[in-house]
């Protein structure tokens, strides 16, 4: 895989195990569902197994869950592995090469991010727009000031078009909590996954999603003020 074969829109993630063996995984954020076949997908993925409590898709118009279908084939490829295991990680975007040795979890959850942001689900998809400047393996930090810069920036977008912006971001606090409901639900799927069939290890995922911190703006306690200390000065 070299820089120059992905475009503007395409995205890699190319793990190295230590044992030798290599995963590599490509998507387009213009058509990121294309690529996707439905056959022989695993029952977890069913919309009806442990569907989310807020979902608010039908299994009479929608056969499988959006964000477990995406996450089939990871669960399927890297399921054998420990979560702990140390592994080398290459993102090709945006004609960059990120290079990150780090634990299986973490890598997992940086694509996993990505996965969840575009695989359709109704409540991810607000965070389409972060897809698009997706920056793997960020820390709390840069996740907390994407996802804060992102939805004010589409306010600024929303009143420019004559619609009504949400400064107070209510919206995003919404969307947070619909989001700390979908991996609950996630991780409920992917725990019947492993009851079923014990070659199916969904544990890291599970790791995953059970760690994964969406953040509480009702608990803000100033983690940005101190790169903003320009913007407080009196004019």
């Amino acid at each position: 895989m070299t820089l120059h074969v992905l475009g503007e829109s395409f995205i890699g993630y190319d793990f190295h195990f230590p044992d030798g063996r290599r995963w590599h995984y490509q998507m387009d954020l213009a058509n990121p569902l294309d690529e996707l076949l439905d056959e022989e997908l695993p029952a977890w993925v069913r919309l009806g197994c442990q569907q989310c409590s807020h979902c608010p898709l039908k299994e009479t118009d929608v056969q499988f869950c959006p964000f477990a279908r995406v996450l089939a084939k990871p669960v399927e490829v890297l399921a054998r592995s420990p979560s702990y295991e140390e592994v080398q990680v290459t993102v090709f975007w945006r004609g960059r090469e990120i290079r990150q040795q780090t634990t299986l979890q973490r890598a997992l959850g940086s694509l996993l991010g990505l996965l969840g942001a575009t695989s359709g689900c109704p409540h991810t998809r607000m965070l389409r727009a972060m897809a698009w400047f997706h920056w793997p393996f960020s820390t709390s930090a840069e996740t907390l000031y994407r996802a804060l810069g992102t939805y004010l920036l589409g306010q600024h977008l929303r009143r420019q078009r004559g619609l009504e912006p949400d400064w107070e971001m209510d919206g995003l606090r919404e969307q947070y909590r619909n989001l700390r409901l979908v991996n609950l639900g996630m991780a409920d799927r992917l725990r019947a996954a492993a009851e079923e069939d014990a070659s199916l290890n969904g544990l890291i995922l599970l790791d995953l999603l059970a760690a994964d911190t969406l953040y509480s703006l009702d608990s803000y306690e100033g983690e940005l003020d101190s790169y903003f200390a320009e913007f407080f000065e009196a004019e």
